[in-house]
Parts: structure tokens; sequence; C-alpha cells
């Protein structure tokens, strides 16, 4: 059994900041890409960062300059530091990580998202 546990949304004035963390647990032989996804309501769910395995990130333009993505390999987690948050900003985050096991199958996995709402 994998476990993707996010944490770290909530409510925030536009302007300001949030850390999210997401931290992977189970059976693990090795974790490549993670990132992390936002889906607003009434939209599709959109890539918002991508980390590799060897610190490789990818952003969406949206989002460019000013979150940046990292994750620790020792802990097998992953954060998204938001700054200059925007109304438009407002979600639900879900981590998303691709995992090889211990049996050497490869899938990916889903959180179960965290909320973050920017108040203008």
């Amino acid at each position: 059994q994998v476990q993707l546990v996010e944490s770290g949304g909530g409510l925030v004035q536009a302007g300001g900041s949030l850390r999210l963390s997401c931290a992977v647990s189970g059976s693990i032989r090795r974790i490549n890409d993670m990132g992390w996804y936002r889906q607003a309501p009434g939209k599709q769910r959109e890539l918002v960062a991508t980390i590799a395995n060897g610190g490789i990130t990818n952003y969406a333009d949206s989002v460019k300059g000013r979150f940046t993505i990292s994750r620790d390999n020792a802990k097998n987690t992953v954060y998204l530091q938001m700054n200059s948050l925007k109304p438009e900003d407002t979600a639900v985050y879900y981590c998303n990580a691709e995992i090889v096991n211990r049996v050497y199958n490869r899938q990916s996995y889903w959180g179960q998202g965290t909320q973050v709402t920017v108040s203008s």
C-alpha cells in the first residue's frame, strides 16, 4: 500500500504565502517524478509544478517566479512554496508521485487534496 498525505493548505490573503507538503509512505523502492496539480471549481485539473528525482523542475507559466517546488528524497516528501498568492490560485491542490514498488511495478498515485483559498 502507498499513501500520499498532504498538508499545509488554508486561507490566506492575496499577496500572502503558503507551503504545502506531501509525504509518501508505504511499499516504495523509488519515487520518480513528483508534482503538484490543482483544480478550481468548474475547471479541469491542471499542472502546477513537477520535480524529477534528480531535481529538474517544471512550472506552469501562471506560477513561474511565485511558486517553488522542492523535494527531500530522504523523507519521501515534496513541497510547494507559494508566494505572492492571487485569488486565481484558489483551488484544491493535489500531490502526485510516480512510484516504483518493491516488485518493480511503476504506478502513479494521488493525494487526497488540500484546499487553498486566497481572498482578495
